[in-house]
């Protein structure tokens, strides 16, 4: 058969196996009488705009390591899935591949589901330049009322460092300032989003002499969990433990949530949301 796709050649089998899935007719390739289903080698080279002999020796594993080029436009002629086209580079070269940001709009039904099942504790999913994009009910009363802003307005940046109101809520701005951007820092970079992020700094730094100084400053740490604490003009002082979390396969989503830190705090905040 020609064919020596061995046990220990993941990236071969991987290919073969997304190959095989392709309905040739739907993209476009002559409808004849097949023996084996999906698209053939070089059909899938074409769609590569790579060579049908490299392209053969990738899933025979021969020729050595693709480069990112090679397996980003494979991945393509291939139609994979973002996590397919990650597990493709994690075999391929033992690394995901770069990323690159999407802007995205709002939250599946179901994961606003996750959101509301959290009352009585806050929780938001912010994007990796921290625009807000789902929030529960807790989250409005407690923080900040989302729902009556402007998707553009939507950004946690904007709120800590332009409106007067989400700074007094802070119990201690400077500190929770320059920790928001050095973990604002860190998501943008890892999500690729500089040219996203660009517009956003500069208007802050025109705007805030204190994010100008703050940015300039070059801190990086990561959001994990922590301590937060707010003054609410009806509750008063409150104090939450905050987790964020990561939203599987969506690396550009994070899930934060601030769980009252005493049972004082929980039964305030429950008399209040409902």
């Amino acid at each position: 058969m020609g064919e020596f796709v061995t046990s220990d050649n993941r990236l071969g089998a991987y290919l073969k196996d997304r190959r095989v899935r392709l309905d040739p007719a739907a993209l476009g390739f002559a409808g004849e009488r097949r023996r084996t289903p999906g698209l053939r080698r070089e059909e899938v080279a074409s769609r590569a705009n790579i060579s049908p002999t490299w392209y053969t020796w990738l899933e025979q594993g021969r020729g050595g390591a693709p480069s990112a080029d090679v397996l980003d436009r494979i991945s393509r002629a291939l139609m994979l899935t973002d996590v397919e086209r990650e597990h493709l580079f994690l075999i391929g070269l033992g690394r995901p591949p770069e990323v690159h940001y999407h802007r995205q709009e709002g939250v599946t039904p179901r994961l606003q589901g996750v959101l509301d099942a959290l009352d009585p504790s806050p929780a938001l999913i912010r994007t990796a330049i921290w625009d807000v994009v789902g929030w529960n009910r807790a989250a409005t009363v407690l923080l900040t009322d989302y729902g009556a802003l402007p998707p553009e307005e939507r950004n946690v940046l904007r709120f800590i460092f332009l409106d007067p109101r989400v700074r007094a809520a802070q119990y201690d701005w400077e500190s929770v300032a320059r920790f928001v951007v050095a973990a604002f820092r860190v998501d943008a970079a890892r999500a690729g989003a500089a040219a996203e992020v660009e517009p956003l700094v500069d208007e802050l730094c025109r705007k805030s002499p204190e994010f100008l100084a703050m940015w300039r400053d070059n801190d990086v740490r990561t959001h994990g969990e922590g301590a937060k604490h707010i003054k609410h003009p009806v509750l008063g002082l409150l104090s939450f433990e905050y987790s964020a979390f990561q939203v599987d396969g969506r690396p550009d989503l994070s899930m934060v949530v601030y769980n009252p830190a005493t049972a004082e705090d929980a039964a305030k905040i429950k008399g209040l949301v409902g």
